[in-house]
């Protein structure tokens, strides 16, 4: 294995600050092995989708989030579920990048977790996701993922994940997934 950590892009489904999904990417980057380094990447500024605009050149946040799709070696998805599917603002982000000329996801390997209020995490949402990164060219890690349900229990008033059980699950997750992006990579 390299001695130079891998670069993973972390993008949120949830633009809200004081979310689970942010806190769970919070913990997993406090969390994860030192064969990986964590960038988080903003998308609440990438526009609606428009094939007008489009015509015109990307946008400069499109472009950004595609020159961070590229120079990663990994990808990893943190996301809530709405309305049993993917968020519309993480959805729109994965359109303006998966356009012509080229495709930025091919081929990299990619992680998912979610937090969700509810009895079954973020599972629909990881399906439907899981769907999406498949025809985006990007290739999930099959046998794993993070759903955390009941989060407010599981979450402190200011959003420290204090549930050990769930706190040694992700680290055990954020093993896997790094030793599996190591393997992809080579």
């Amino acid at each position: 294995m390299s001695e130079t950590p891998l670069r993973i892009l972390a993008v949120c489904g949830s633009l809200r600050r004081a979310s689970y999904n942010r806190a769970l990417l919070r913990t997993a980057i406090e969390l994860v092995p030192s064969t990986l380094t964590v960038t988080q990447h903003e998308i609440g500024d990438i526009p609606l989708y428009n094939g007008d605009v489009e015509a015109q050149g990307f946008p400069p946040p499109v472009v950004a989030f595609r020159e961070a799709i590229r120079g990663a070696d990994g990808l990893l998805f943190v996301t809530p579920e709405y309305n049993h599917g993917i968020p519309g603002v993480l959805k729109n982000a994965l359109d303006w990048a998966s356009r012509p000329p080229d495709l930025p996801f091919r081929g990299k390997p990619g992680g998912l977790m979610g937090a969700s209020d509810g009895p079954i995490g973020t599972a629909r949402c990881q399906a439907a996701l899981r769907q999406t990164m498949q025809t985006l060219g990007i290739r999930t890690l099959v046998h794993g993922e993070i759903l955390v349900t009941f989060a407010p229990q599981k979450f402190s008033p200011d959003l420290r994940l204090t549930d050990e059980v769930t706190r040694k699950h992700l680290a055990r997750y954020l093993e896997s997934y790094a030793k599996w992006v190591a393997r992809m990579r080579d």
